[in-house]
């Protein structure tokens, strides 16, 4: 592992080696790389709209109505493949949603927290 492979700052979303999860403390799928850029595209609108369904359902006692919207979210992200089979192809086990601390990524995990409060630190001293 080199320093490139590890965010410079805490704005920076950390993003596993393999380019599988993002890590926000546990691991989430990203997008399918094989996605061309329209097909992401369309894909990321309809996840948007259906995450403003679910913010607009939150704000109504229907639950049918929050029900529809969550399951929307989900028929949006399953095309993303950030939900439903995984995307690559070597057999690599899903973590979706598994703590880094507790996977294989956990060295370069503390790693990329141990430049991360460097780098605050060194932020807040200037």
């Amino acid at each position: 592992m080199s320093k490139a492979d590890i965010p410079r700052n805490d704005q920076q979303p950390s993003v596993t080696l393999d380019g599988r999860y993002l890590i926000r403390g546990g691991l989430w799928r990203r997008a399918d790389p094989a996605l061309t850029p329209d097909q992401r595209g369309a894909r990321v609108h309809e996840l948007l709209a259906a995450r403003r369904a679910v913010r607009d359902a939150l704000g109504y006692p229907d639950a049918d109505a929050l029900a529809a919207a969550r399951g929307r979210v989900d028929a949006a992200k399953t095309p993303l493949g950030e939900r439903g089979p995984v995307w690559w192809s070597d057999g690599a086990p899903d973590l979706n949603r598994n703590m880094a601390r507790t996977t294989h990524y956990a060295a370069w995990f503390e790693a990329v927290e141990d430049r991360r409060a460097n780098w605050a630190r060194a932020r807040a001293s200037s």
